[in-house]
């Protein structure tokens, strides 16, 4: 009798460890920088200059993302400024985003550009990348678009 009722319940433990073992589907990269509490910031400034709608629906991105640690490093006039000034912030946060999907692994020494128009230097040694003077502290956060690397400092677009 026992064996009848174990024998029963296998296809539903089966079941059961498929869907326990199952990977959601990656987020957006939006949805990826609001899911990780250390980007908190960069999420809330990316909404707050509009670019979120941008980087759930379209892609493959790749966004170096400053941490929170990261905002808490720039100047308060800096960051005054950026507040204030939507277009500005608006060209910060694009000089983060690639258009296109970059894994850690396939970085190659040298420049990219970025969605804001100017470029960025890219170094890898070994399981090491640098973004300008910033370092990937988390690479390869996956996303529906795109890929999140996240970074250890604000990157600044170079004045035109």
């Amino acid at each position: 009798m026992i064996q009848r009722r174990l024998v029963a319940l296998l296809p539903a433990a089966a079941l059961l460890a498929a869907c326990a073992t199952s990977t959601p589907q990656p987020a957006s990269v939006a949805d990826a920088l609001a899911r990780d509490p250390e980007l908190s910031t960069v999420n809330e400034l990316v909404n707050r200059a509009g670019l979120s709608e941008t980087l759930r629906t379209g892609g493959p991105y790749t966004f170096f993302a400053p941490t929170n640690a990261a905002f808490k490093a720039v100047p308060a006039k800096t960051m005054d400024e950026l507040n204030s000034n939507p277009a500005r912030l608006k060209a910060v946060l694009s000089y983060h985003v690639l258009p296109s999907r970059l894994m850690a692994a396939d970085v190659r020494n040298g420049s990219v550009q970025t969605s804001q128009g100017a470029k960025l230097e890219l170094s890898r040694a070994g399981s090491y990348v640098t973004v300008e003077d910033a370092m990937v502290q988390h690479a390869d956060i996956a996303a529906a678009n795109g890929v999140v690397h996240t970074v250890d400092r604000v990157l600044l677009p170079p004045s035109r």
